[in-house]
């Protein structure tokens, strides 16, 4: 075996077929060496998000991996060193193929298409310039309501209550089609609630987030819980998330696949909320509200977010992402993670953005709540 032109960190060219650490590449291909291994080029498509910005810290950690961010710069400024940013708008096709010109990845991952047409654009984009591509789908896909609670990859995907997860649904349909008639070297991820330090994982909430509910809390406030808050749910730290997913990535064994990425832990409702008010240091004060009511009044669209997805008891098996991943394991506790997010909050005033619109909705519903009662004792 043959490589012309090392350096200790640079690019070599395998004159017939090379192999450094446990990767083969063919003759002709170019790849970036230095003396521990070959180096690894990915590119996401966002970077920034919730999900994606545990994946971007680690894999910027990681000396195996070159990673490039393709985004429009609006969320950049707390990036790692050495992540390499593509500014573009990913909806104008031409421009992003202009600046991808001479550009080939080990991994291409898209972590905010969410209609089958921005599917096909990836694959113009990308068809023969990939060896892996990562399209992040949803765990809300997933049959609803449940015939079986224990939730596998088997399971089917059907959600008639939520557009978002019947697009999800229809992305990864036509995936599967290219990958099989086109040979697309698709891998689908799943996640479910997954959280990071910006935003308490919460069931109601408003259009700006989590804050006005924690206020309402240290006010004492009522707060509103669907159901009766003892459906179990899941609950994934990013940070675990993103070493499920780094495993997944340049991994032969996960092309063609799909595969869920959560916690092994489930918790009730009822326990995520009273975790909440001990990381705030109060006592909670809530109201359990039927989610068919909340998603039939109001402004918001909890038809989708709590029939189509929270409102279920939901429990992973992750058997498929372990034997893909051997070792992964979530280690983040749910009051671990909900008390570092708490404390990040807190310590972020520019975080704490207040939802007076929501807080005034609330109080109505918990009037509404307090009427029936009333009426049904008289």
């Amino acid at each position: 075996m043959y490589f012309g032109n090392l350096s200790s960190e640079g690019r070599g060219r395998p004159g017939t077929f090379g192999n450094c650490g446990s990767r083969w590449y063919d003759e002709g291909d170019w790849v970036n060496l230095t003396w521990e291994g070959i180096i690894l080029k990915a590119l996401f498509i966002g970077g920034t998000g919730t999900i994606s910005s545990a994946i971007t810290r680690q894999l910027a950690e990681d000396s195996s991996w070159e990673l490039y961010l393709l985004n429009r710069g609006t969320r950049n400024k707390d990036l790692p060193p050495g992540v390499h940013v593509i500014e573009a708008d990913i909806h104008q096709e031409a421009e992003v193929a202009k600046k991808l010109e001479g550009y080939t990845f080990d991994v291409v991952a898209d972590f905010i298409a969410f209609e089958p047409a921005q599917l096909e654009r990836d694959v113009r984009l990308f068809a023969g310039k990939t060896k892996q591509f990562i399209f992040i789908s949803s765990a809300s896909a997933y049959q609803t309501p449940l015939s079986d609670y224990r939730i596998t990859e088997g399971t089917p995907l059907s959600n008639p209550y939520w557009a978002y997860s019947r697009n999800k649904i229809a992305c990864e349909e036509y995936l599967m089609k290219e990958y099989r008639e086109n040979g697309f070297p698709i891998t689908i991820v799943r996640p479910s609630h997954t959280y990071d330090e910006r935003s308490i994982p919460l069931g109601v909430h408003g259009n700006k987030g989590s804050w006005q509910v924690a206020q309402r809390m240290l006010l004492n406030k009522p707060v509103l819980i669907h159901g009766d808050g003892s459906s179990l749910w899941t609950l994934t730290h990013n940070s675990d998330f993103a070493k499920g997913f780094i495993g997944l990535m340049g991994n032969i064994h996960a092309i063609g696949e799909s595969v869920h990425i959560t916690s092994d832990e489930s918790v009730t409702w009822n326990q995520i909320y009273e975790i909440i008010a001990d990381a705030l240091g109060v006592k909670l004060n809530a109201v359990h509200v039927a989610s068919e009511f909340l998603a039939e009044n109001g402004p918001y669209d909890f038809r989708g977010g709590l029939l189509g997805d929270k409102a279920n008891t939901v429990v992973f098996d992750n058997s498929k992402l372990k034997r893909l991943v051997p070792g992964f394991t979530a280690t983040v506790r749910v009051d671990q993670g909900i008390r570092q997010t708490v404390e990040h909050i807190l310590a972020h005033p520019e975080l704490q953005v207040a939802d007076p619109e929501f807080d005034a909705w609330c109080d109505r519903v918990v009037g509404a709540m307090e009427a029936a009662a009333k009426f049904m004792k008289e």
